[in-house]
């Protein structure tokens, strides 16, 4: 089973189907066509590892572009490197910070990754504070708005506001940013030459996630499949990234 906003365009589009070289899990494979694959608040795509050198090295390996270094985490003991994906879209290679000394969740769970693999994806709802409170007058509960920032390589820090839900559905559901206005969106400025093809969420109960998924407006295919999985399809110039949590 399969939700997705323009159904009756993927069934009679001809484009190609889902890419098979590289995706290897246990989870049924959706039957869609790289179609209108992508929600359309979906910020950046989060792909974890435990050494953010070898991260790069990999995501070059299969598309053919380097990740540049995005910079650190303070107090998260995470750092990361972006790879733009289009326009206000891109892929975050996180990994953890060596440098950095802490008990972070995040940091603990990247240091444990054998292989590179998805961690996460956000989405920009527009005015978070907005959402914070429509989620709360829908009995959906979340944490912030909080504050983040990064300091750059050339000196320059970005700033965002994040909100995180309390229940994501074993991964599968986003964390919502609100970039500051004064703040270059990372995907302006990171590598190009990629793009995001697919995104989607892989479920034992798609008709559950279904009904979640709709009043936070995610507009986010959904697929049956064997375990919670969130899965992507990144194109290069030199070939395909097929990667899953």
């Amino acid at each position: 089973m399969i939700l997705h906003r323009r159904w009756f365009l993927q069934m009679s589009a001809v484009a190609a189907f889902a890419p098979a070289s590289l995706y290897s899990g246990q989870k049924e494979k959706s039957d869609v066509p790289l179609v209108d694959q992508v929600p359309p608040m979906l910020d950046h795509v989060l792909l974890g590892c435990n050494d953010l050198p070898r991260g790069i090295d990999f995501v070059k390996r299969h598309t053919g572009v380097a990740a540049a270094f995005g910079g650190v985490h303070p107090g998260r003991g995470t750092e990361n490197a972006l790879l733009s994906l289009g326009t206000r879209r891109y892929l975050e290679i996180i990994a953890i910070d060596r440098q950095q000394h802490t008990d972070n969740h995040l940091a603990k769970m990247l240091e444990s990754l054998a292989e590179p693999r998805l961690v996460g994806w956000a989405a920009h709802p527009g005015d978070v504070q907005v959402l914070a409170d429509d989620l709360a007058r829908a009995g959906i509960i979340a944490d912030g708005p909080t504050a983040g920032l990064r300091k750059r390589p050339d000196g320059s820090v970005l700033h965002w506001k994040t909100l995180n839900l309390k229940d994501d559905r074993n991964g599968l559901l986003p964390f919502f940013i609100e970039w500051s206005a004064d703040s270059v969106h990372p995907s302006a400025d990171a590598p190009s030459g990629c793009q995001l093809l697919r995104f989607e969420l892989f479920t034992p109960d798609p008709a559950a996630l279904g009904k979640i998924t709709a009043k936070l407006k995610l507009d986010v295919s959904i697929a049956k499949g064997s375990s919670a999985s969130l899965h992507a399809v990144i194109a290069g110039p030199k070939g395909q990234l097929d990667i899953s949590s």
